[in-house]
């Protein structure tokens, strides 16, 4: 089976079995592989439902919403109606993406969400009875955590019976369709064990692992075990996950970092060296999760040079592959998605085309994105008096090659500070380099009527047009804002808020920008 480089996750349900009113066909539930035939996408990684219970015909789960008489949320019943009556057609809602999959040229790699938390049975109408009637088997059983603690009513692992029940419903899978591997979502709710039971609890885990991997292989030597995980390997072995020893010991194929899974947010910053690092030697691929999402004050969805800068950012790090996590969110399709995933394989088509580099920071819907265990937000970042604030961010281009043959057009440097006024000074340096006033344009954004999306205020926008003196270095780079004076009449902290970097390109030596505004009808003409 060939090695598949670009995946892409397709949830099961919100761009389809909730999306097609009941009773939905064969056809429109091939949509999830009919939308991505003639992209890179080497393999579907396709979700098994919930993860607690599942929209396919299982004999050792439990079908989404069996147990449920009355409907608190439309569009979960709507699932249950849609699988409820593929399966009773004959028409097993997994088989179909499966069998479609492989008429298209696709791999097919089932994945389940192996690890969630519980709510009221009356409310939580995804769940199993399983998880109501054994709450005993919950980390949180012993009553000894807090209740903001995200993995207090999370399945414990040390309980056999927990894993018998994650490994039947895995094996059921394996053995009764047919397809190319695997995926273990550990990145849910990656929680596992007890806090204090977290060293006793690796090992357990391991085991799982190992008893996961040899059923995959078992079923078919040319299928493979991937596991997603939180993007740190000490973040990992924190909640239970020795990742390292499982590369070592050669029980999983493919690991499958990921950082803001809960937000789902691109991020271009994330280091994966360390487990490229760690997989040197070992039969294990890297592939990395790269989202598309954004949820800033001005946009939603990333944008292709948003794209570009973080996919070619892991490329440069060495990765083997990318793992397309929440791009589902993008439905329905248009030209715009696909013009995104046409490049992604190819970072020497990517490396001088446009890119626009930002460090995630607060957003619409999460004010105080969560992270995975191991991960630190940089953004936003405080200021105070004479006392420098640093944040880290990497670019993948190589501003000087591209210089040398006329292809760079502009290098700037965005850098929005809240609570600042007219009355402050700051001084900002990148890479250790002052960035000269001339170079400077402040924006005032001290109160906005209207925003694209949702207002942000009190702020101001430092934004740098860069000359070759000052442009940022290929790899790790050191933005340093240092506040000089302050408003004596202030009492709000002023604070970085946003750090994005864009770099522009020409098409060839000489050339113009055919997409310039200020173009004349001449220029655009190319005369």
């Amino acid at each position: 089976m060939p090695q598949p480089r670009i995946m892409f996750y397709h949830d099961g349900r919100h761009p389809l079995i909730y999306m097609y009113e009941p009773p939905i066909q064969r056809e429109e539930y091939e949509a999830a592989v009919d939308e991505l035939v003639g992209t890179p996408v080497d393999a579907l990684m396709f979700c098994l439902g919930d993860g607690r219970t599942v929209l396919h015909d299982t004999k050792v789960g439990e079908l989404w919403g069996h147990n449920v008489e009355k409907w608190p949320h439309l569009v979960f019943r709507r699932a249950h109606q849609n699988a409820k009556h593929l399966i009773e057609s004959g028409n097993d809602p997994l088989r179909i993406v499966c069998n479609r999959a492989h008429a298209k040229g696709m791999l097919i790699y089932p994945t389940l969400l192996v690890q969630q938390g519980r709510g009221p049975r009356e409310q939580d109408v995804r769940c199993s009875n399983f998880r109501f009637d054994n709450p005993h088997l919950e980390i949180g059983a012993r009553g000894d955590l807090k209740t903001d603690f995200p993995g207090v009513t999370c399945l414990d692992f040390k309980h056999e019976e927990v894993r018998l029940e994650r490994f039947a419903l895995i094996e059921e899978t394996l053995n009764n369709y047919p397809i190319d591997g695997f995926e273990l979502q550990l990145n849910y709710t990656p929680y596992y064990f007890h806090p204090d039971e977290i060293e006793a609890g690796r090992e357990i885990m391991t085991a799982w692992v190992r008893r996961v991997y040899e059923a995959v292989k078992h079923s078919g030597a040319s299928r493979e075990l991937a596991i997603r995980i939180p993007a740190s390997l000490e973040g990992c072995l924190q909640v239970g996950l020795d990742v390292r020893d499982w590369m070592q010991q050669g029980i999983v194929d493919v690991i499958i970092p990921q950082t803001f899974s809960g937000p789902e947010l691109v991020d271009s910053t994330i280091d994966f060296r360390p487990l490229v690092e760690a997989a040197k030697g070992t039969n294990c691929r890297i592939h990395a999760a790269i989202q598309s999402h954004v949820d800033s004050d001005r946009l939603g969805e990333a944008s292709i040079e948003m794209v570009r800068a973080a996919a070619c950012n892991y490329w440069a790090q060495g990765v083997n592959g990318l793992y397309l996590a929440h791009w589902f969110g993008n439905w329905p399709y248009q030209a715009d998605f696909y013009e995104k995933l046409r490049e992604l394989p190819h970072p020497e088509v990517m490396a001088s085309k446009d890119k626009y580099y930002y460090v995630p920071t607060e957003t619409g819907r999460y004010p105080k994105p969560v992270t995975e265990p191991g991960i630190a937000m940089s953004l936003p970042a405080g200021l105070a008096v004479n006392r420098p604030t640093e944040v880290k961010f990497k670019i993948s281009d190589d501003l000087l090659r591209w210089h040398r043959v006329g292809r760079i057009h502009e290098v700037l440097l965005r850098v929005r500070i809240m609570n600042t006024t007219e009355l402050d000074s700051l001084r900002f340096q990148l890479n250790g380099v002052d960035l000269p006033d001339e170079l400077l344009r402040k924006l005032n954004e001290m109160y906005r009527m209207t925003a694209p999306r949702y207002r942000t205020g009190s702020g101001y926008w430092f934004i740098y047009r860069l000359d070759e003196a000052q442009w940022p270095q290929r790899g790790d780079n050191t933005l340093e804002v240092t506040l000089l004076k302050r408003d004596p009449d202030i009492i709000p902290e002023s604070y970085i808020r946003d750090i994005e970097l864009e770099v522009k390109y020409l098409m060839g030596k000489h050339f113009h920008r055919g997409q310039d505004a200020d173009l004349g009808p001449y220029e655009c003409a190319g005369i």
